[in-house]
């Protein structure tokens, strides 16, 4: 197997991201659940990203270099990426594929304080947005190379959502440890038919 996630049982494997795939190898019911329509999820996707802007701009800067227990990653780096993929979905439908390293890019050094990185985010929700402009529904169909296997335009979309939706809750969760407000609540409403963990970290 090129990459996680894939499940093995004896000689039979199953890479990438295929829950069907997975009971059918496993022998076990499996019932596909109701994808949000792609308009849908680009709203919920700008609000996700709209919050991870707000709360950097109230995030001290001597704060972002904490790393918390739970991962190797500091806050400032957790926030580039939550951006760093949400730009990797025009990326990829541009290019037809998505390679791990997109996700493993380091924040640039001139994005090092909390003003620096929320306004390079109002930038990547501009080009999100631009590219929404511009897509027909086709796109949603199309085959894209992920590295944890195919995905399809709508497929690699929810996963951007809900994977942009898992970080802002733990950006959210380290601010209240650091004793940091964000000037908005959490927006839970925008989790709602999205496929996150139940798992914070």
């Amino acid at each position: 197997m090129p990459a996680v996630p894939a499940v093995s049982v004896g000689d039979r494997a199953v890479h990438g991201w295929n829950p069907a795939g997975y009971a059918d190898l496993l022998g076990v019911p499996y019932t596909e659940r109701p994808t949000l329509p792609p308009a849908e999820l680009a709203v919920r996707l700008d609000r996700i990203l709209e919050s991870v802007e707000r709360l950097l701009r109230v995030v001290p800067v001597e704060h972002l270099g904490w790393t918390p227990p739970e991962r190797n990653r500091t806050i400032r780096q957790l926030a580039f990426h939550t951006f760093r993929l949400a730009l990797a979905f025009v990326d990829a439908m541009d290019r037809g594929e998505l390679p791990r390293a997109w996700f493993e890019e380091p924040a640039p050094a001139e994005l090092a304080d909390g003003q620096a990185l929320a306004d390079y985010g109002a930038l990547v929700r501009a080009r999100i947005a631009g590219w929404f402009d511009g897509a027909g529904e086709t796109e949603f169909t199309r085959r894209i190379d992920v590295y944890y296997g195919p995905q399809s335009g709508l497929e690699l979309l929810e996963r951007t959502t809900w994977h942009a939706a898992q970080h802002l809750r733990q950006l959210y969760a380290l601010a209240d440890r650091l004793a940091i407000t964000p000037p908005t609540p959490l927006p839970t409403d925008a989790f709602a038919g999205l496929p996150l963990p139940d798992s914070l970290w």
